[in-house]
């Protein structure tokens, strides 16, 4: 039966470790390479709070070179320092991953009555464990399935862990995978947790998170994936 799901597991080939696709911003001015704009975006105001800058709604060079500093350290492209929706996005949803503070189930719907069990928060991108009521570690953010890729919901178990996996399909590394549906896994990956648009269906972590989640959890240990993650 392991290596059944083994090469299952293999097969379906779902990785998060992708290269960070261009996203269109819409209103975006047309920039040349490696250039910065000049020009306000329509999320100006907010983005320059979140950063600390003057609030003026008009953008500055100073402005400008933090923003772009902002996208480059997520991945988020065009990387021209336009205040526009993704960037705007990513930045609204810290903000959201910081007021949950240390009671991530507060709204009760990943189990109790499990025992130990893994959640995963879709709509705000975060996950924990708990042992019934109890926060064991966590919560961690985590880069889910992007749109056509999404991470399914609903209660599973973890049915195979392997530390060192690599994708047959993408030839990527896959660093501490414990897999709990059909291919898709919690594994570490290098780049931003915040890097769009998302994985192809695993739950992404830093190496920390993804080393003490191997180190908690067991095979057959719970997993509740519930919530929908924006833009999908």
């Amino acid at each position: 039966m392991g290596d059944i799901r083994r090469r299952s597991a293999v097969a379906l080939g779902i990785t998060g470790l992708v290269a960070p696709l261009t996203i269109a911003l819409g209103a975006a001015p047309a920039q040349a390479a490696g250039s910065c704009t000049t020009q306000a975006g329509p999320y100006q105001k907010q983005v320059e709070k979140f950063l600390g800058r003057p609030v003026d709604g008009r953008q500055s060079a100073a402005d400008c070179t933090a923003i772009r500093a902002f996208q480059n350290k997520h991945g988020i492209t065009p990387n021209i320092g336009y205040a526009g929706p993704v960037t705007w996005g990513v930045m609204d949803l810290m903000n959201k991953q910081k007021a949950v503070g240390n009671n991530p189930n507060r709204d009760g719907k990943c189990p109790t009555n499990k025992g130990r069990i893994a959640c995963v928060n879709l709509t705000l991108q975060l996950s924990w464990i708990q042992d019934g009521s109890r926060l064991v570690y966590g919560p961690v953010p985590v880069r889910t399935g992007r749109d056509k890729y999404e991470t399914r919901t609903g209660l599973k178990k973890i049915y195979w862990r392997h530390k060192d996996h690599v994708s047959s399909v993408y030839h990527v590394p896959m660093p501490y995978s414990q897999f709990f549906d059909g291919g898709q896994a919690f594994h570490s990956v290098g780049v931003s947790m915040w890097n769009p648009p998302g994985s192809h269906g695993c739950v992404n972590m830093t190496k920390t998170a993804a080393k003490k989640y191997w180190s908690l959890l067991r095979v057959n240990d719970d997993v509740f994936v519930y919530g929908r993650k924006p833009g999908t």
